[in-house]
């Protein structure tokens, strides 16, 4: 014969149905939860990485056209050099010797002006007049390391107020020009103002809370944009701040930091100029990068709040109403198995649990004991107090016969009509005896009803089965019959056992 076995899960379905439906919406909603989450958590880094891209396109732009304006600037410086060492310039006019000096020299006033040097600092050659204006220059930084060294080629220097005309700050391009013997003769310096930067700069808009900056490598701060009261001033030095020695020693790429000047956290993407000592650096503000992510973030986190609230509450319903099906389905049940005069197991529970119990004293080879209980003289009875006494008379029975049962498994039920059957698994004859006695006394101890002289009694009739006899469940129940007539026979109000 083919069993069918239930799967664990389907019998936890059957048992706690609102168990598995709660659990099963939880899991649901922290699947959702994640998958947002993770969904929201890409996004913000996209949006991030987008930021950091467009910043490095920003940087890539600023570097090519400082390296352009350095190359020319360079080209420019080394044309003055290249006339300078040609003694017979000397000779001509200031205006044609001014031509030759400054024909390709790479200036303009939006950026800045290129002027000859002595050895002594004074300017020999303007590229803005034919008549040099007079300053002195011995004292600056870029001369004398050219003086002193005479090896350093183009020499980027720091930032500085001009002292000819409105330049403003401005940083100067040097290279040293040398005598036939390699004496120091003097200086081709060029200035470009910073200005120029600031302009270039304020052709791209990268939002109210960033910048771009410029600066050196020794951390000063050559241009930056946009420019606020509150923001670090022109010639400003980084080099002891961390962001900065952290961008020194790599050179380019991304970071996010807490910045000390603002308190704030940013995103810096940064980049060296080529060879030059210059640095390109775009700062973002975290929180305006990520000010549409966060809009969307709690769009979206408020929707999936809703959601997963929505169904936990329509859970909560079901699980409510499935709660409910399922208490009138054990009600049901329990109407389906209990006969509804006595409360007592009816004959279709009587049959399954027989069909059980000895199915598992076959398998156990226990002993399996069957009771019959039946009213003595109910018809008279019935026939004297009408149907509603005799109705009454087996209710009273049968609570006394379910009084004596005492252990979980015993099972006391109506036969039929005036007769009741106890079931009484792994119970020898000595047991059942016992038991039937006493069901026996307690309903003879039962008080008369409605006058009678003579108290209510039973007759009961043991079925024993023993393992390893040829016996099957019909012979049982048979042998309860028998010795439950021959109770009757013998007299009533007593009980018999099988026969040997």
């Amino acid at each position: 014969m083919t069993s069918i076995t239930r799967s664990p899960r389907s019998a936890l379905y059957k048992s706690h149905p609102e168990l598995v439906l709660n659990l099963g919406s939880c899991l649901a909603v922290l699947a959702i939860l994640g998958i947002v989450g993770f969904l929201l958590a890409r996004e913000r880094d996209s949006v991030e990485q987008s930021a950091i891209r467009s910043s490095r396109n920003i940087v890539q732009l600023i570097e090519s056209d400082i390296v352009r304006n350095v190359e020319l600037y360079d080209q420019s410086l080394k044309g003055v050099i290249w006339a300078v060492e040609h003694p017979e310039l000397l000779k001509v006019p200031p205006s044609l010797r001014q031509q030759i000096l400054f024909n390709q020299a790479f200036s303009a006033p939006i950026r800045g002006d290129i002027l000859w040097l002595n050895a002594k600092g004074d300017v020999v050659g303007d590229s803005t007049s034919a008549v040099p204006r007079q300053a002195n220059f011995a004292d600056t930084a870029p001369f004398q390391a050219h003086r002193e060294n005479p090896g350093l080629g183009l020499v980027i220097g720091p930032p500085f107020k001009a002292r000819l005309g409105d330049l403003d700050w401005c940083i100067s391009f040097s290279r040293r020009i040398s005598g036939q013997h390699g004496e120091f003769i003097g200086l081709a310096a060029g200035a470009l103002r910073l200005s120029y930067f600031d302009q270039l700069f304020q052709r791209l808009d990268i939002g109210e809370e960033s910048s771009i900056n410029l600066l050196n490598t020794d951390g000063q701060l050559l241009a930056r944009q946009p420019t606020r009261p509150q923001d670090p001033m022109i010639g400003t030095n980084f080099s002891a701040t961390p962001n900065f020695k952290r961008i020194l020693t790599e050179r380019s790429g991304s970071f996010s930091a807490h910045s000390q000047t603002y308190g704030t956290q940013r995103i810096y993407t940064f980049a060296k100029v080529g060879d030059l000592p210059l640095i390109v650096l775009v700062v973002h503000s975290a929180d305006e990068v990520y000010q549409p992510w966060k809009r969307t973030a709690l769009l979206v986190s408020a929707a999936t709040g809703v959601l997963c609230i929505g169904i936990l509450w329509l859970t909560l319903l079901l699980g409510r109403e499935l709660r409910r099906r399922h208490e009138a389905e054990q009600g049901l049940e329990t109407l389906a198995a209990t006969d509804s005069l006595t409360g007592l197991a009816n004959r279709r529970r009587l049959d399954q649990i027989l069909r059980q119990e000895w199915a598992r004293a076959q398998r156990n080879r226990k002993p399996l004991a069957v009771l019959m209980v039946d009213v003595d003289m109910f018809k008279a009875f019935n026939q004297r107090h009408g149907h509603a006494g005799g109705d009454h008379v087996l209710r009273e029975v049968a609570k006394t016969i379910e009084r004596c049962i005492r252990r979980p498994a015993d099972l006391a039920a109506r036969y039929g009509g005036e007769e009741f059957q106890v079931v009484l698994p792994e119970t020898e004859l000595a047991g059942a005896l016992m038991l039937a006695e006493r069901i026996r006394a307690s309903v003879e101890a039962m008080p008369p009803f409605a006058g009678d002289e003579r108290a209510v009694t039973v007759s009961v009739g043991i079925g024993l089965h023993i393992p390893g006899t040829q016996q099957d469940l019909t012979q049982l129940l048979g042998a309860a019959d028998e010795a439950l007539y021959r109770a009757k026979a013998r007299g009533r109000n007593r009980v018999e056992g099988p026969e040997d």
